[in-house]
């Protein structure tokens, strides 16, 4: 065990896995030599060598299309890029080809990459380093999103889409990096994807949330506990599969249901939640949906930035406003 911060704990299963398994190379800008931007790979390519740890030039498209002829032949390949603003370039060979390409081949081949991004706002970053694209990732088919909200789910969730046999976008959120530190055992154990983790039990209403945003979801818990309201929280982790049962067995036991995110709010990922709530849980809900987000404009400079993200008030008021009537 050891405490580690969020992207110690990339580090660590980024090594695990390369220690383990010969298949797993790295890419991206200036990830060997300097460890990366955040040093999420800091003394990996001492270790494995600059064959393993490969850094590459500045040139999204490359890096993605390089690590999806990587994996279709036959390595698992962990492509790094630097910001999210930047992840936009990989969108034609992730979505076009590494998504489709076990459909397109008829299962001859799969495509077991990675893409890891920083992502989020929060670090005073400037406009093009604060984007929470994981919407448009969760849409495309053949995809796996996946958001970690701390050090051990980072560390074991990252050690599951390394292992998967089928391309995922793994985002970290980029204000959560050095926020805090949790025990972590380096044991090699992953997390499974595709499912919620319940991180509080409650009966009055029901918040979901997902990474870096849970930190506040968290604190806005404690503050109505201090209200006499018990709130349930659900880390959603994997956005793609989603896990819906968790969720709508949540709501039908608190009948209430706040839907927080970082991301802006119109076709943010949180509306895919409530459509499904209203279908398959309309009859369990007692009050609206209520979604606390991002704002429909670009990330605001640092000044205003956390203006934007979704505060601690602001989800204790949507949670209110559930609750009138009550």
């Amino acid at each position: 065990m050891a405490e580690l911060n969020l992207v110690e704990a990339v580090n660590r299963a980024l090594a695990h896995e390369m220690a383990q398994d010969p298949s797993v190379v790295l890419l991206g800008e200036d990830i060997g030599v300097n460890g990366g931007v955040f040093r999420a790979t800091v003394g990996l390519q001492q270790r494995f060598g600059a064959a393993r740890v490969i850094d590459t030039p500045l040139a999204e498209t490359a890096i993605a299309g390089t690590a999806v002829g990587m994996a279709a032949a036959g390595l698992k390949p962990v492509a790094e890029i630097q910001f999210s603003g930047f992840i936009y370039p990989t969108i034609d060979h992730i979505i076009n080809h590494a998504s489709r390409l076990r459909y397109r081949t008829r299962g001859r081949l799969s495509c077991p990459l990675v893409l890891r991004s920083p992502s989020g706002g929060g670090i005073h970053a400037p406009e093009h380093h604060s984007e929470s694209p994981e919407a448009m990732f969760a849409h495309m088919p053949g995809l796996r999103v996946v958001v970690p909200s701390s050090p051990s789910r980072a560390y074991g969730l990252l050690l599951a889409a390394i292992r998967d046999p089928d391309p995922v976008v793994f985002l970290e959120p980029t204000r959560l990096y050095r926020l805090f530190k949790q025990e972590v055992a380096d044991d090699g154990e992953a997390l499974p994807l595709d499912v919620c983790f319940t991180l509080r039990s409650g009966t009055d209403v029901t918040l979901v949330s997902w990474g870096a945003a849970l930190h506040e979801t968290q604190a806005a818990a404690d503050a109505l506990a201090q209200e006499g309201v018990a709130a349930e929280i659900i880390d959603v982790a994997t956005l793609k599969p989603l896990d819906m049962a968790t969720i709508l067995d949540s709501v039908t036991r608190t009948g209430r249901c706040v839907i927080v995110h970082e991301a802006a709010r119109t076709g943010g990922f949180g509306a895919e939640i409530a459509a499904n709530l209203a279908e398959q849980g309309l009859y369990s809900l007692l009050a609206p949906v209520q979604r606390v987000t991002g704002y429909d404009t670009v990330m605001p400079l640092s000044r205003l930035e956390y203006q934007y993200l979704p505060s601690v008030q602001r989800i204790v008021a949507a949670v209110r406003k559930t609750l009138e009537g009550a």
